[in-house]
């Protein structure tokens, strides 16, 4: 019998979010919880936090969890945004421990792919064939990579060089923010870097999500690259549904 509710947990840098999903439709049930990330945000922190919005659902079944970081095999292998002691640990068995779960119940995946597999699962019917580049614009800028909606697992596509300056440095949404960028200014950076991605990995489609996503119409129709662009239609909450999607279907075992 295949679950129609799931249960996901979205890590980032400055908050920690979990909610209860609607595994046919896509979509939280209910309100999230956000807690604020603890500083140092170190994994017996983090993994506090997660045990403590487990228990405010009551949740009992399998839990998904997504990572700022490259994770093979349940192991966070970099660390973005988050403290750099999670490198090299084995975040699977972190949390099944903290929260009272086997290791088969818990799935770790990186944030970008999490919210990737909500998208291609709920949104645009468009992703799900051919080649598609989820990529989202926050503090940094995270990417998953499909085709015809199989996860290439990890990408790192926000770390491109793009004319001697690592892609997120200049393009991420946070860059915007901080160097008090226009929406037309800041869109060109992010066109110079969707050409370079573009030039490298030639995509059918590219979905465009992160916080800022929710102003595309400021941004969006500025870009003049080849590849056809939709907007994220999960938003904040894809990476939620990404990793309750991931523990309801055993991914990232």
């Amino acid at each position: 019998m295949t679950a129609t509710r799931g249960f996901g947990i979205d890590i980032g840098g400055s908050g920690i979010k979990g909610a209860l999903v609607d595994l046919e439709k896509g979509r939280l049930i209910g309100d999230r919880l956000r807690i604020d990330t603890p500083q140092p945000s170190t994994p017996e922190a983090v993994a506090d936090v997660v045990a403590r919005i487990v228990q405010h659902f009551a949740w009992d079944g399998p839990v998904g969890v997504t990572l700022p970081a490259v994770v093979k095999r349940g192991t966070a292998c970099t660390a973005a945004n988050i403290d750099k002691s999670w490198i090299g640990t084995d975040a699977d068995a972190l949390f099944a421990k903290r929260i009272g779960r086997d290791l088969d119940e818990v799935s770790v995946l990186n944030d970008a792919d999490a919210a990737g597999l909500a998208e291609v699962r709920f949104g645009d019917p468009a992703g799900r064939s051919g080649l598609v580049a989820l990529l989202t614009f926050g503090t940094g800028i995270g990417s998953a990579l499909f085709l015809d909606g199989r996860l290439v697992p990890n990408t790192e596509f926000g770390h491109l060089e793009v004319d001697g300056h690592d892609a997120e440095s200049r393009a991420a949404a946070s860059v915007k923010d901080n160097e008090g960028l226009s929406y037309p200014e800041w869109a060109r950076r992010v066109d110079r870097y969707l050409t370079v991605l573009e030039n490298l990995v030639w995509p059918d489609l590219i979905i465009v999500g992160g916080g800022v996503s929710k102003k595309a119409e400021k941004w969006v129709p500025l870009l003049d690259v080849r590849t056809r662009i939709v907007v994220a239609s999960l938003q904040n909450n894809a990476g939620i549904v990404g990793a309750a999607l991931a523990a309801a279907e055993g991914l990232g075992h």
